[in-house]
């Protein structure tokens, strides 16, 4: 017999372009690796490990915390699974530790595809599509969202790619923020308890500076944006390069996670930045909550490179 050695990511699905090069995964339909001329963009994870921290994975059909995993849509009250126990929270939604398929592909770009079926606590199907395009100003990430139920369904998407320094620690970085806006919440749950201008604290990285040692696991909002409407995430690695995380207007929040809290080997390796359709507990709160009628679909676009 033929041993197989099966991949915890799963099939892996390599696009190139030029000198860019980028890995998407089976499992979770996440973004493993992307780097130009060998330099990482993202913080990968290796092929032969379990994706940690959520590295690059889709975050459907809502993103960040959930409080207690409840909440009520249309007057009814729902219970998902608590995925974060410790925390009394449901948190990245269904789909980071389901097979997805590749129902395109070239050289240059692959879409994933997940159907999620009614589940207890979430009994509203939905088709996710999250497209994959290298071209020239980097890889763009175009999410898609279909209700294909008979009544209207709770929504949110975000994702969690870790830009990379290039080498070393993030703390010899420079960063620059768009958010105006911090969410500030409680410590022992990482739930929204207010809001607070960032004008004057620490996290003000609306003019670039080296972040340091500053520890960071918020969501932002108030964002600036472009005159195309695209709100900027700039990290400067210590080789003068700068990766680039660019929004576009569905996305109202971005998190921007240090990585404290990753396994010692891996904290701070990459700074996680995460477009969000909604607020923390967006399914509690309603805080950017999407509403999907049958037959309706949404979709959020966000891109990475490097400068």
């Amino acid at each position: 017999m033929h041993s197989t050695t099966v991949l915890p990511s799963g099939e892996q699905y390599e696009i190139t372009s030029g000198s860019q090069r980028a890995t998407i995964v089976e499992v979770g339909g996440g973004l493993r690796e992307y780097e130009v001329d060998g330099r990482p963009v993202i913080d990968p994870y290796p092929a032969e490990q379990i994706c940690d921290g959520a590295h690059g994975a889709p975050l459907a059909p809502w993103p960040n915390r959930l409080a207690d995993g409840r909440y009520t849509f249309d007057g009814i009250e729902y219970q998902v699974p608590l995925t974060e126990p410790e925390k009394g929270n449901a948190i990245h939604g269904f789909l980071r530790w389901r097979p997805w398929t590749a129902v395109e592909r070239d050289d240059e770009h692959v879409i994933m595809a997940a159907r999620l079926f009614p589940l207890d606590g979430f009994p509203f199907p939905l088709d996710v599509r999250v497209s994959y395009q290298l071209g020239p100003h980097g890889l763009t990430v175009t999410a898609t969202a279909a209700n294909i139920g008979d009544r209207s369904c709770p929504y949110g998407y975000g994702q969690h790619p870790y830009l990379s320094p290039g080498r070393g620690l993030i703390d010899e970085c420079g960063l620059q923020l768009a958010g105006r806006t911090r969410v500030l919440t409680d410590a022992e749950r990482q739930l929204p308890m207010g809001r607070e201008p960032v004008h004057g604290t620490e996290y003000d990285f609306l003019q670039p500076h080296r972040l340091g040692t500053t520890r960071i696991d918020y969501a932002f909002t108030d964002l600036v944006r472009d005159p195309a409407g695209r709100a900027w995430t700039r990290l400067w690695g210590p080789d003068g390069a700068c990766v680039e995380l660019w929004v576009d207007e569905t996305c109202p929040f971005v998190e921007t996670y240090t990585g404290d809290t990753l396994a010692p080997a891996r904290a701070r390796r990459g700074l996680g930045t995460e477009p969000m359709t909604g607020a923390p507990n967006a399914f509690g709160s309603g805080d950017g909550l999407i509403r999907l009628e049958p037959g309706e679909s949404t979709t959020t676009t966000w891109g990475v490179g490097l400068s």
